[in-house]
């Protein structure tokens, strides 16, 4: 598994985002896929992950109804779907792949990340 995250950019408050998370290696259609992010001075977090099939997706709080998960198995692609963004969404979004198909909201979980995409959310 080899994964690569794009998408990020600068953008109002109230703004649209689609972050996309590609597998150049074809092989992460067994496994969970999550995206966190990391704040400056502050923990990585859990924002969404979303099983093997996708059948199955899980969110933090503080982005249910406005991010939406999802993953086109046809083009090894996982995407994170970002409206309604906040300033308190500013961070750099990491995508990873867990070794099993259902993940968790722990980054132990997770065997393989991506570099990170840089989201700025301005007021």
């Amino acid at each position: 598994v080899q994964l690569q995250a794009s998408g990020g950019g600068s953008v109002q408050a109230g703004d649209s985002l689609r972050l996309s998370c590609a597998d150049s290696r074809r092989t992460f259609s067994n496994n969970a896929v999550a995206w966190f992010r990391q704040a400056p001075g502050k923990e990585r977090e859990f924002v969404a992950r979303i099983s093997w099939r996708g059948s199955s997706t899980y969110y933090v709080d503080s982005v249910k109804g406005r991010f939406t998960i999802s993953r086109d198995s046809a083009k090894n692609t996982v995407y994170l779907q970002m409206n309604s963004l906040k300033p308190e969404d500013t961070a750099v979004y990491y995508c990873a792949a867990s070794l099993g198909p259902y993940g968790s909201s722990s980054v132990r979980e997770y065997r393989y990340w991506g570099q990170g995409t840089l989201v700025t959310v301005s007021s």
